[in-house]
């Protein structure tokens, strides 16, 4: 098991005071902090191999190297077999975008998509885009409400012969909540439709695995597992040659570049190697970066679950604070470490404020996950949010805890 105390020494940013007291970083959900391994490395890349790729001269070659290493490492960090199946982008949006109005060229009017209220907006609107492009009909897997989690039943009843494709997440941005993928791609395989996956919230918590899940697609993004905005799109390598993305003439026809279009951050694609490296070093043992990046998430499966017991177990002791997800203690292993909450009496803008001015860095709103927070009914005031990362502490929560516990109070 790592270290905390080895592993903060590594970030910078956790160094920072404010008003005398060390800043608490509990909005890792919106983005995480960068270990000084990664900024040293896009550093690096930006100062001494700034070129173009594919030409004759040695910058040129060490930046193909740069970009050919992460694949590798982003096929490591995934699961894929073949590095060429992992393809780069702006962020897991843009990606999705373009992905889907490729996807959507190979359907036709009477197919039906199916989207998830519990998703993040980005893995609903542009499948709802894209549907209406194609003369395509929309179908919607419902939430239980009573702990945010995904239904499965509802998602059976929305299967069928006509169904082309199903997006859900892995974990919700907002909530925490897991769902079941590889349970839930055989039964979209069963209809013969294909599975999209949004792994972006599940990527600094636990262990990817394309493979191991048999979903046909997955986005997820380097910022939320400690490194550069980078979004990063998986798709089975097959599919991915005969799809026809919407691409300039001149750029490769074979993968992964057909669908990496234009000139790439290699900088910030080089951070996002280093990213993964780091999260390999968290094992103490292991031989593989693949072996060590499977020990690893173990251990931050492990770590994480301590602060977020701690956290829930706390709010639920504050009077006038209701919490949404799954609470019960016995099935924290079906949540991510972010919880979501009200406090009576105050918006969750100006619960965050008020957590902002002590220091703690929290998320209010609907942090684009729309298709929830509609089906939950906390529009428009939305929700608090925390997350907690395997770089923070138990002192921090208990921080948290007290402040909270005062703005409770004083709004009572």
């Amino acid at each position: 098991m790592f270290s905390v105390d080895s592993v903060r020494l590594q970030f910078p940013s956790l160094a920072r005071r404010q008003n005398g007291k060390a800043i608490i970083y509990l909005d890792g959900p919106a983005g995480t902090q960068v270990p000084q391994s990664v900024a040293n490395r896009v550093s690096e890349v930006l100062i001494h191999h700034s070129a173009n790729r594919s030409g004759k001269f040695i910058t040129s070659h060490e930046v193909d190297e740069i970009m050919d290493d992460a694949h590798r490492a982003a096929a490591d960090l995934l699961g894929a077999d073949d590095p060429r199946s992992v393809a780069f982008g702006p962020n897991m949006t843009t990606l999705t975008l373009q992905f889907s109005r490729a996807l959507a060229k190979t359907w036709k009017r009477g197919d039906e998509v199916v989207v998830s209220r519990l998703d993040h907006d980005a893995n609903f609107t542009p499948w709802i885009l894209a549907a209406k492009d194609a003369g395509a009909s929309v179908r919607m897997i419902d939430i239980d409400p009573i702990d945010a989690t995904l239904c499965m039943k509802s998602l059976a009843n929305q299967l069928g012969p006509k169904t082309r494709l199903v997006a859900v997440t892995a974990a919700s941005n907002a909530v925490g909540s897991l769902t079941d993928i590889p349970t839930i791609a055989k039964m979209v395989h069963e209809v013969g439709a294909e599975l999209f996956v949004d792994a972006v919230h599940y990527a600094p918590h636990r262990r990817i695995d394309v493979n191991r899940w048999n979903c046909d697609y997955m986005v997820c993004s380097a910022y939320k597992f400690f490194g550069p905005h980078i979004g990063i799109l998986y798709g089975r390598p097959e599919r991915m040659q005969e799809l026809k993305p919407y691409k300039l003439r001149p750029s490769p026809d074979s993968i992964p570049g057909r669908w990496m279009t234009g000139t790439q951050n290699h900088a910030c694609i080089a951070g996002v190697t280093a990213a993964i490296d780091y999260l390999a070093s968290l094992a103490g043992t292991g031989t593989s970066r693949r072996e060590k990046l499977d020990l690893a998430f173990n251990d931050i499966a492990t770590a994480e679950t301590h602060l977020i017991t701690h956290l829930i177990e706390g709010l639920q002791r504050i009077p006038g604070v209701k919490l949404f997800g799954i609470s019960d203690a016995d099935r924290l292993h079906e949540r991510a470490p972010t919880v979501a909450f009200q406090i009576a009496g105050i918006s969750s803008a100006d619960a965050a404020a008020a957590l902002g001015e002590q220091g703690i860095c929290g998320w209010h709103g609907n942090y684009y996950a729309l298709p929830l927070t509609e089906a939950l009914k906390t529009e428009p005031e939305g929700m608090v949010r925390l997350g907690c990362m395997h770089y923070n502490t138990q002192d921090e929560v208990a921080r948290t805890l007290d402040v909270i516990q005062t703005i409770a109070s004083a709004v009572a």
